[in-house]
């Protein structure tokens, strides 16, 4: 069975601009008021499902990806 990402991605809402969702869910797991808490959030869910997480800019395009499992040789240049 595939696993689902985790995707940090903006809302509609201005309370809460961010939230974390996961691939297959409509609803978000959690949302924040920063992108970067909304990044560690999803960093701990990805982790716990060995997964990727994608966190996405304003625009809805991936700004970055990290992977917490399935680890191939080559190492994340990014983080």
């Amino acid at each position: 069975m595939a696993k689902k990402n985790v995707h940090v991605v903006t809302t509609k809402s201005d309370a809460l601009p961010w939230a974390v969702k996961i691939e297959g869910k409509k609803a978000p797991v959690s949302q924040h008021h920063t992108q970067k808490a909304a990044e560690n959030a999803g960093r701990l869910i990805a982790k716990k499902l060995e997964c990727e997480l994608m966190t996405h800019n304003l625009k809805g395009q991936i700004r970055s990806k990290d992977s917490f499992g399935n680890e191939s040789e080559v190492k994340d240049t990014e983080n």
